[in-house]
């Protein structure tokens, strides 16, 4: 325990120096003007980086500049439950073949900020129905906006999959109101999922892709080998657009030799599964485009390099013509105000170093104006050095203190033999 805290007032007491990071990268296409500027942060810089980017430092002709992170994700309020209100029954809805059939009407109290997708909580199955989606900020409805007709279904029986996904347009109405016309009931309904944007819906980085797939027995397998400390945040599938309707289910094994300087090297393995779907075409009257061609894979940046294996499910299906399959990072991006003339170059690659702390990122709001500008090519720093190990002596060098302990331990053990033997000659 004192050895880590020891270790963490060293990291915070480390200040940072140009001549200690072993990888640089270069800075294009800065504005000519004071602008907030941003940039992608490919694989390359997490691969050769510290854990969580500790370590990247931005210098603007030779000096640190101040820079935020910025995480293209999901915030807040992800996937948070919300009940239905005034749930129940309305007259007026149409069957199939003009006889007349209830509608079942609720409404949802939407959580503060903007939202899109917004999934239908329904328990049952094998249905098809219509879900029409209007939008108020007053809770006794007022004006109203009509946000679009959805149809949503679940073909299990069949083994085309389920979707219950409204892709509302990107909305930020305190009140929902819905009706759905199908075989639905109130006790089917168990009200909505939400997720909120701040920034927009998620970007993605490419961190892997291959084309090469290979056939076992009824699978489909897809390897990667991902190296340390690369994020990946889902599975992404490009199935040939002549593919005919498919639902396969997939399962995600992640394979890393843990190595460690106290103990053993030892496999550990974690697994994930999801299901991809394409199906397009006219299903009881009902016109479906729907497509799912990824699957999210949760808290999977991993220290130690790992093998990936995707496994495609094709029961008695022909398998799949796929372009390729991808593995996705959410995308990271450096913001900082960029000044005019300025030779800015990002640096990484000194493992001694904490991350910052920053006023600029502590206050950042991003503003919608910002240039993009891009990375070079990696390099080795020309300057780099090692670090100079700031260890005390006994910790760099514990092999001399157990050499020490050994020989107080002969030293006083033959001190002790002589007393014995002065004693009995007496």
């Amino acid at each position: 325990m004192k050895l880590r805290v020891f270790a963490l007032l060293l990291a915070a007491s480390v200040v940072p120096d140009v001549r200690y990071f072993h990888y640089e990268r270069m800075v294009l296409n800065t504005s000519q003007q004071q602008l907030q500027t941003w940039l992608i942060v490919d694989p390359t810089v997490f691969e050769h980086s510290a854990a969580m980017l500790s370590d990247l430092r931005l210098y603007r002709d030779g000096k640190e500049t101040p820079y935020a992170i910025r995480f293209a994700e999901p915030i807040a309020a992800s996937g948070v439950k919300i009940p239905p209100l005034n749930l129940g029954m309305q007259n007026g809805g149409m069957q199939n073949g003009g006889t007349q059939n209830g509608r079942v009407v609720f409404d949802a109290e939407m959580p503060e900020g903007s939202y899109s997708d917004v999934e239908l909580d329904v328990e049952a199955h094998d249905f098809i129905a219509t879900v029409e989606v209007w939008g108020s900020h007053s809770p006794d409805g007022g004006e109203t906006t009509k946000l679009g007709s959805f149809t949503v279904f679940d073909f299990t029986a069949q083994k085309l999959g389920r979707s219950t996904v409204l892709h509302l347009p990107r909305s930020d109405f305190r009140h929902l109101h819905f009706r759905i016309d199908g075989p639905l009931k109130p006790k089917d309904v168990g009200g909505v999922r939400v997720s909120r944007f701040e920034q927009g819906e998620p970007r993605y980085v490419t961190a892997a892709e291959t084309a090469r797939v290979t056939e076992k027995g009824r699978d489909t397998e897809i390897e990667f080998t991902v190296p340390a400390k690369v994020p990946v945040d889902r599975v992404e599938f490009l199935p040939d657009t002549n593919i005919a309707n498919f639902s396969r289910n997939i399962t995600i094994t992640v394979t890393r030799q843990r190595k460690s300087s106290t103990e053993d090297a030892r496999v550990e393995t974690f697994s994930y599964s999801g299901n991809i779907l394409r199906l397009h075409g006219v299903r009881n009257g009902h016109r479906i485009d729907e497509e799912r061609l990824s699957v999210d894979v949760p808290a999977s940046t991993l220290t130690d390099e790992a093998d990936w294996i995707v496994r495609i499910d094709n029961g008695d299906d022909p398998p799949i013509a796929l372009k390729s399959v991808r593995l996705e990072m959410l995308e990271r991006t450096v913001c900082f105000d960029a000044a005019p003339g300025g030779k800015y170059v990002l640096y990484y690659g000194d493992p001694a170093l904490s991350a910052p702390r920053y006023d600029y990122a502590t206050l950042f709001t991003q503003e919608p104006g910002a240039a993009r500008a891009e990375l070079g090519p990696e390099q080795e720093n020309p300057e780099y050095r090692p670090r100079p190990d700031a260890r005390p002596f006994t910790e760099r060098h514990p092999e001399l203190l157990w050499a020490v302990l050994v020989l107080v331990i002969v030293l006083l053990g033959g001190i002790a033999l002589r007393s014995a033997k002065q004693v009995g000659a007496r």
